[in-house]
């Protein structure tokens, strides 16, 4: 990247950028580490969330096992939703709020580990619920303090969350998906179990896989850290800084491991090679993108899952639902074929890492978005991905309630690499509805 400080100062522009993450621990056997960790953090007594499915597989006994040959008392909080809502939030508080715990430890999905994130925040700072919500859905009110440690135990090869300082929710009212962002909700450890990726279903291989791509994806392609505007003090930099020369590393290689190894990891359950390195690439997307952020695909991917009407995914036990991975994938081909002229040699490159040069040789620079959203779809059919959100149950009548759904999220759109309003937004639904 060429940060262009100069002109960054001249145009008030930040020209620096911030590198923060929670502790990672990785490899095979890592979920007997908790119990060792959460002692070493001084821990006596920790809430510990999961969701029912994952309470009765041996993920959670191994867990189980660590905190108690550790000599640290759990209490279980096993109805976690899958998409929370602000309700299911709500529900997850009162419960640590009457277990009284002393850390936090979450095993599963994005899911588990939002609503952990979520219940930790509002049992340690108690408020309204809106008051931390972003806005302009809530009052949008900085974290007043620290938060209990979190160990974060992801399951799912997708969502990051174990490294980021974002926690989403369905807030049923507004029929929209927003979330609470904030350094303080970054987990304080993540240990990363790839053996966790073998029981997944398929289609939840392919969902999550696909937000580990759009992650990277969107991180690498979003504004450059020196085109926002300087924060009033350093320490409120935001959390959606823009590309910047870490990020891009997590995201060239977690673009690379997804052309390699997603369609194996999706196919064949066996294949713990794959699957394995799906895991990583979805830890090193997590930690780029809660340095840089994500931008149009996913904001519009709040929009998509909020206001499913009966879309009911194979794999998935709840319905109706659009999981969050495939929300976002639906959308982004529309999104970088559009984009791809505003950043036009990550686009070409990033085709270059998913899918080799030879796919973009002759090609000049303007061609990468439009090679890049071939790639995205050719990948997205191989896996299973719905055809667009044609393919999730929407039709052009939908597309104004989208575009209001999507307005709001305006810490995610900021984020892109050109102005996003309600025209652009207009014209991405309108080509997202269909690919093939």
């Amino acid at each position: 990247m060429t940060c262009g400080h100069l002109a960054a100062i001249s145009a008030g522009c930040d020209t620096a950028f911030t590198v923060d993450t929670s502790r990672v621990t990785f490899g095979a056997g890592a979920l007997a580490e908790v119990g060792d960790r959460a002692r070493a953090l001084g821990l006596r007594r920790v809430a510990v969330f999961t969701d029912p499915r994952l309470r009765a597989l041996p993920w959670f006994a191994e867990v189980a096992a660590s905190l108690a040959a550790a000599g640290i008392d759990a209490a279980v909080f096993d109805a976690v939703a899958i998409e929370p809502t602000d309700a299911s939030f709500e529900d997850a508080a009162r419960f640590a709020r009457d277990a009284r715990p002393d850390g936090y430890v979450s095993l599963g999905g994005g899911s588990v580990i939002d609503t952990c994130k979520a219940a930790n925040l509002y049992a340690t700072h108690p408020a309204p619920f809106r008051t931390y919500v972003n806005a302009p859905a809530g009052d949008g009110r900085a974290v007043p303090g620290p938060l209990a440690p979190h160990l974060a135990c992801p399951t799912t090869s997708g969502t990051g969350s174990e490294v980021t300082g974002i926690a989403i929710f369905d807030w049923l009212a507004l029929e929209a998906k927003t979330g609470i962002a904030s350094p303080r909700l970054r987990p304080t450890e993540a240990i990363v179990d790839p053996r966790t990726t073998h029981t997944l279903p398929r289609e939840v291989v392919a969902a999550s896989g696909m937000d580990v791509l759009c992650h990277a994806l969107e991180s690498f392609t979003a504004r450059p850290y020196t085109r926002r505007a300087a924060p009033p003090a350093p320490s409120a930099r935001p959390l959606s800084q823009g590309a910047n020369p870490w990020s891009d590393l997590g995201c060239r290689e977690a673009i690379r491991l997804a052309g390699r190894y997603l369609a194996r990891a999706v196919h064949d359950a066996s294949d713990t090679e794959a699957r394995e390195q799906i895991m990583w690439a979805a830890t090193l997307a997590g930690i780029a993108f809660g340095n840089a952020g994500v931008h149009a695909p996913h904001a519009m991917a709040y929009a998509v899952a909020g206001r499913v009407r009966d879309f009911a995914p194979g794999g998935y036990p709840t319905a109706p639902i659009v999981p969050h991975g495939m929300a976002v994938s639906v959308n982004a081909p529309a999104v970088f074929r559009a984009f791809g002229g505003f950043c036009a040699e990550r686009h070409l490159e990033a085709v270059q890492l998913l899918v080799g040069e030879g796919e973009t040789r002759g090609a000049a620079p303007g061609d990468g978005g439009e090679l890049l959203a071939r790639a995205v779809v050719e990948l997205s059919r191989a896996i299973g991905i719905p055809n667009g959100i044609g393919g999730v149950g929407y039709t052009a009548a939908d597309v104004a309630a989208l575009v209001a759904g999507t307005l709001p999220q305006q810490r995610l759109l900021a984020n892109a690499p050109c102005v996003v309003d309600e025209a652009c937004l207009t014209g991405l639904f309108q080509q997202a509805l269909t690919y093939w």
